[in-house]
């Protein structure tokens, strides 16, 4: 009891602290370093019918507004949620404040679970932990236990809030673990007075449980955002059984006709079967939530064409069933597999095309919120942390470099607001040319990289050149001045290789007006396995199956044979779950309208860790 007690203490103070979390992020909103959507990719599914030569912020000619895509978006919903509300006046992208008809999340239940990810491979199975992201954030989630948990909710709520139309509401699924708090939270954020259901889904299956009761249901909070909230019970009528008035005789002997008008569901529905008994279903995602359970609640709560987000988006529940009922659709999540099974589950479908984005300003954001008051400042921990010295600060000298006087090697550091491209390598090596009369190599260490970079490092051909990754969670690591020098002390980090795609060169047959293209695949270089969320032993299978065959270790391959330079529109794909044998197909041929003059040629390749790489070829 006490400790029940002490939460319920805290509960004003947690939601104190959040709104002024929410308030700093939305005061933000117009500053120069708001964040923003990088646009990874334009999915085209193979069989999806138009919309294969819009650009992004292209005006429509019936109507003064950009072309609206589906998204899925990679990245801490926070970020994603602020990027929404900003807007991007540089790509045409409209603030989304007040433009959401609905929104669905299934958070997690404050359970404590461990999030690994099981991989199968054909040379045997890796398991392998969230990503550095994944776990600063589920480390933020649980390090106070249900405090941190509710820490968590209450800014992300009050974003929704923002991004919902007046009409709009919210669905807050959730269980026993903290549904009482998350109730109480929900309130004080959207108002007692705009509370209208809770929804209890019941459902069954085996169970254990020898101490209490098997735990077989969720709840689901409905709030509106004003008392209009969007209901159509029209859209969810289901048969019941009807008392026949005519022929009773006793209240034991009474009988029933089905009524097939139907009539509103009740608030606890037992009709929706559990995901695990609806194997056509089955993603193998372990909170994976059954389609006639959003099929409801979107019919219900959102207009016809209107917008449905989830961002705890998981296996893609919501947007796939959304994409079926002719809604537009947001959805993002924290976790790569995730967004891979999403990405796969809309391809499947033959969904329409939708962009799929990511957060490109992670270490902007940590920096912003770390000790360090300049890039400077940063830079030369990093170069310390590498094994290097740090030039004196002095007028003329770069912040950013440092040297190995033994190997006469010069060190640039990137700035973690940049990505790392062409124009930092060919200053890094001017840098190494001319300045203080020249070194024999440079080592550029960067955060965020261009997607072809690998392209870039081959075209240089420079072996005097090295590019190396910084930890993306060297930030979190360097809060306070302790942890620092335990780092200096202990020497654990580690500066990976960056991975990167090869393909082999590309064929092109002219026929009449066609061009008949092959592409195939040429080898793959991962990052070292000590820069991967793995284990000793699962690292040596890795290994093992990197000398034998690094191509089984492409997730997906997708090619744009006619790349802009800007966006990737993914018009082929191949996964390596649509075979037998788990690998992806290393050649595809590709019919494509006859190119005037030359053709540019993009592949980009995902590999069963998330990480992307990029190969461009010109072709004639």
């Amino acid at each position: 009891m006490a400790k029940s007690k002490s939460l319920i203490e805290e509960l004003p103070k947690i939601v104190e602290r959040g709104k002024k979390e929410a308030q700093r992020i939305l005061d933000n909103l117009s500053k120069r370093n708001r964040i923003t959507l990088q646009t990874n990719e334009l999915v085209l599914p193979t069989k999806a019918k138009g919309g294969l030569n819009l650009f992004l912020g292209q005006k429509t000619k019936t109507e003064d507004k950009q072309k609206w895509f589906n998204r899925l978006i990679y990245g801490d919903n926070l970020l994603a949620m602020q990027a929404l509300l900003a807007g991007d006046p540089a790509t045409g992208m409209p603030s989304m404040r007040g433009k959401i008809d609905l929104i669905y999340i299934d958070p997690p239940f404050d359970s404590k679970a461990d999030y690994r990810t099981k991989i199968k491979l054909p040379g045997g199975d890796i398991e392998a932990k969230p990503t550095v992201i994944e776990q600063h954030a589920y480390s933020d989630t649980w390090k106070d236990g249900t405090v941190s948990y509710l820490q968590m909710m209450v800014p992300r709520l009050i974003l929704m809030r923002e991004l919902l139309s007046e009409q709009g509401s919210i669905y807050v699924h959730i269980d026993w673990h903290v549904g009482h708090y998350v109730k109480v939270i929900m309130d004080e954020i959207f108002g007692k007075e705009n509370f209208r259901n809770e929804i209890v889904w019941c459902y069954t299956g085996p169970s254990n449980s020898k101490n209490w009761f098997p735990r077989k249901h969720d709840v689901i909070f409905w709030y509106g955002k004003t008392e209009n909230s969007i209901f159509n019970p029209n859209n969810i009528k289901v048969p019941y059984k009807k008392l026949n008035t005519g022929k009773t005789s006793g209240i034991f002997k009474s009988e029933y006709r089905l009524d097939e008008s139907g009539k509103i569901p009740e608030d606890w529905w037992a009709d929706i079967t559990n995901i695990g008994r609806i194997q056509s279903e089955i993603l193998n995602y372990a909170t994976q939530k059954p389609e006639a359970l959003l099929k409801r609640i979107i019919e219900s709560s959102c207009p016809e064409d209107g917008i449905v987000a989830d961002f705890f988006a998981g296996s893609g529940t919501t947007g796939a069933v959304a994409e079926k009922l002719g809604r537009r659709w947001i959805m993002s999540d924290l976790g790569k597999p995730a967004v891979m099974i999403m990405r796969k589950r809309l391809i499947d479908m033959e969904a329409k095309p939708f962009l799929y984005q990511s957060i490109g300003d992670y270490q902007k954001e940590q920096f912003e919120k770390s000790q360090f008051r300049t890039i400077g400042d940063l830079a030369h921990v990093i170069i310390n942390l590498y094994g290097a010295l740090p030039f004196p600060q002095q007028e003329g000298i770069p912040n950013n470099l440092g040297y190995i006087k033994s190997s006469k090697t010069l060190v640039f550091v990137d700035s973690p607001a940049k990505m790392t491209g062409y124009p930092t390598l060919k200053k890094a090596q001017q840098l190494r040319a001319g300045f203080m009369g020249g070194w024999n190599k440079v080592v550029v260490l960067g955060w965020n990289f261009v997607p072809d970079i690998g392209k870039i490092i081959n075209e240089l051909n420079d072996p005097k050149l090295e590019v190396l990754v910084i930890p993306p969670d060297l930030l979190d690591k360097l809060k306070t001045k302790a942890s620092y020098e335990k780092l200096i002390k202990t020497g654990k980090i580690r500066f990976s290789s960056l991975q990167y795609l090869t393909i082999k060169p590309i064929k092109v047959e002219h026929k009449d007006d066609k061009d008949i293209i092959e592409v195939e695949l040429d080898n793959y270089m991962l990052l070292s396995p000590d820069a991967l969320p793995l284990d000793d032993k699962n690292k040596e299978k890795l290994e093992e199956i990197m000398g034998k065959d690094p191509l089984a270790l492409i997730e997906y391959w997708s090619i744009d044979p006619d790349y802009d330079g800007v966006t990737f529109r993914s018009k082929w794909q191949d996964y390596r779950e649509n075979n037998e044998n788990l690998k992806v197909s290393r050649k595809t041929k590709l019919e494509v309208p006859k190119a005037n003059g030359k053709r540019v040629v993009c592949v980009k390749a995902v590999d069963v860790f998330g990480f992307e790489s990029v190969a461009v070829r010109e072709v004639k």
